[in-house]
């Protein structure tokens, strides 16, 4: 099977989406299909990487308000020819690209919500202020997902918020997989965690929607009470701003803000942490936290969103609500003041999310390919532009 994926970001910006389709995409070519990705030109001075075929780079410039994020203009691009089926991962550029694509061929579609756009859309100038005057984002998404035949979504929660788009399309529950053996086999990195101190990590780009000031007020009263010591690892608009708070609040020397690294290096990270921190409430699944049980590392986040069904309560970790600090703290002091108990949370961790493998994954998104093909040439039978009713999944 020759198939397109079509994405407003692939590499040049390590990110979940990025690096799960990194990871289908090898596994799908193992599997003997051919997987073609449309994606944004790199930044100036990135190389592509010798190993890295079949990709069509769009021509794109940098997006200002989010300075990582390229903006694609696909008119006039060369796309793949005699492709079976299009996978589109973002609404917007690229992703359009694939719609059309799919629509003037006949070709069957799938589109898989990695994100929750309504908790990013104060990086569009005004668009906040008219969505909640007068709803716009649920309307723009419903249009875009409506071109699709079936609609993926990484978790439960996902699927619930997609299903509140009113798309009237079917919606599967497929998660992103993980893969222990790419992130054990990262190479070893310095520690970034100075000698003696108790090894936080939170991987997260550093922007408003992840709410990293979390877990700055989570690490007052932790540093109060043990020899901790928080690594983030992620960049984005925030990060002067966290480290003038981290300052303000005495934190300095408790806190290192390292930039982001490369999907292939993020194993070394997880391999010398003792305890992973999240506190974004609007992951649809919360990759970080799978990855970092996959690599026995027990996990503190929030039990809101995709995160709450990444982490098995009082089993691999914890959740807490939303946005309370206190309840984080208290939390990872019950883990950090345990040592029996968070080798455990450890072990069963690791076991946990090796449930959910990128094989599964890539298994579940062949199948869906296959519907996708059967629903549109049942819409072929009933009529062009007829709905067919999604069944609940």
């Amino acid at each position: 099977m020759r198939i397109a994926f079509f994405t407003d970001t692939f590499l040049h910006n390590p990110n979940g989406i990025s690096s799960s389709l990194l990871l289908l995409r090898r596994e799908l070519e193992r599997r003997g299909h051919e997987v073609w990705v449309v994606a944004p030109s790199r930044p100036r001075g990135c190389c592509e990487g010798a190993r890295v075929v079949r990709v069509v780079r769009v021509p794109s410039v940098p997006y200002p308000p989010l300075p990582a994020h390229r903006l694609a203009c696909p008119l006039g691009t060369s796309l793949p020819a005699g492709i079976d089926v299009v996978h589109t991962h973002t609404p917007f550029g690229v992703g359009l690209a694939g719609a059309w694509l799919a629509h003037h061929r006949g070709l069957p579609h799938v589109s898989t919500v990695h994100v929750d756009y309504r908790r990013y859309r104060h990086y569009v100038p005004a668009l906040a202020s008219l969505d909640r005057r007068f709803g716009v984002v649920p309307g723009l998404l419903r249009v875009f997902y409506r071109r699709a035949d079936l609609i993926l979504a990484p978790s439960e929660a996902a699927r619930r918020m997609a299903e509140g788009y009113g798309i009237g399309r079917p919606i599967e529950t497929v998660p992103n997989g993980v893969d222990r053996a790419f992130l054990a086999g990262a190479p070893p990195v310095a520690s970034p965690w100075p000698p003696g101190r108790r090894r936080l990590l939170a991987v997260n780009r550093l922007g408003k929607e992840k709410e990293v000031g979390v877990l700055l007020a989570a690490l007052a009263p932790l540093a109060a009470a043990a020899d901790v010591h928080l690594v983030v690892v992620g960049d984005g608009p925030e990060r002067r701003s966290l480290a003038r708070r981290a300052a303000a609040m005495g934190l300095a020397d408790r806190v290192t803000l390292l930039p982001e690294v490369p999907f292939a290096a993020i194993g070394g990270y997880y391999r010398g942490a003792e305890l992973l921190l999240a506190a974004s409430s609007s992951e649809t699944q919360g990759l970080v936290v799978w990855e970092a049980q996959a690599m026995g590392v027990p996990v503190v986040t929030v039990a809101a969103g995709g995160a709450a069904e990444g982490v098995v309560d009082g089993r691999t970790g914890y959740l807490v609500p939303a946005g309370d600090a206190a309840a984080l703290a208290e939390r990872a002091l019950a883990l950090l003041g345990d040592e029996e108990r968070r080798r455990a949370f450890g072990a069963r961790a690791e076991a946990w999310a090796g449930r959910e493998t990128v094989g599964v994954m890539a298994s579940r998104t062949l199948a869906a390919y296959g519907s996708a093909a059967a629903l549109r040439r049942c819409r072929r039978r009933v009529g062009s532009g007829a709905v067919i009713p999604a069944p609940r999944t």
